[in-house]
C-alpha cells in the first residue's frame, strides 16, 4: 500500500501549495485538478486498505461510507460533500462552477490531510 498511500500524500502536499498560491484562472484550475487527483487517490487508498483488511467496497460513495463506519474517517457529511464537488468537475466544466468548488477546497483538504495522517498511523 505505500506507494499509492505515498502518491496520496505527495498529491496533499501539491493540493495545499496550489491553494497557496495567488489565485488566478490558471492556478484555481491546477488547483481542481490537484483535488481531482487527490480525491481519486483517497477513495483508491481507502478502498486498498479495506482490501487489506478483508472488507469490501467497490466505489467512491461505498468506500467512503464503509471509511466511515469503521471509523477511518468521521466527517461523512464533509466527504460526501467533497464527492459531489469532484463529480461536478470531473464531468463538466462551468466557469461559475469551478469558482465555487475552488472556494470550498480549503475545507476538503483538512479531511484529506487526517486521512493521510490515520491511514499511516494505522499502516501495518
Amino acid at each position: 500500500m505505500t506507494t499509492r498511500l505515498d502518491s496520496f500524500a505527495t498529491a496533499i502536499t501539491r493540493l495545499s501549495e496550489a491553494l497557496s498560491a495567488p489565485v488566478t484562472d490558471l492556478t484555481r484550475d491546477a488547483s481542481i485538478q490537484r483535488f481531482e487527483f487527490c480525491f481519486e487517490l483517497a477513495w483508491k487508498v481507502i478502498q486498498e486498505r479495506a482490501r487489506a483488511e478483508g472488507l469490501d467496497c467497490q466505489s467512491p460513495k461505498g468506500c467512503l461510507k464503509m471509511a466511515y463506519k469503521n471509523s477511518w474517517i468521521t466527517d461523512e457529511t464533509g466527504w460526501l460533500a467533497m464527492l459531489e464537488d469532484r463529480n461536478r468537475t470531473a464531468h463538466t466544466y462551468d466557469e461559475t462552477l469551478a469558482k465555487d468548488v475552488y472556494r470550498r477546497l480549503p475545507a476538503h483538504l483538512p479531511l484529506l490531510q487526517v486521512l493521510n495522517t490515520y491511514l499511516r498511523s494505522t499502516q501495518a
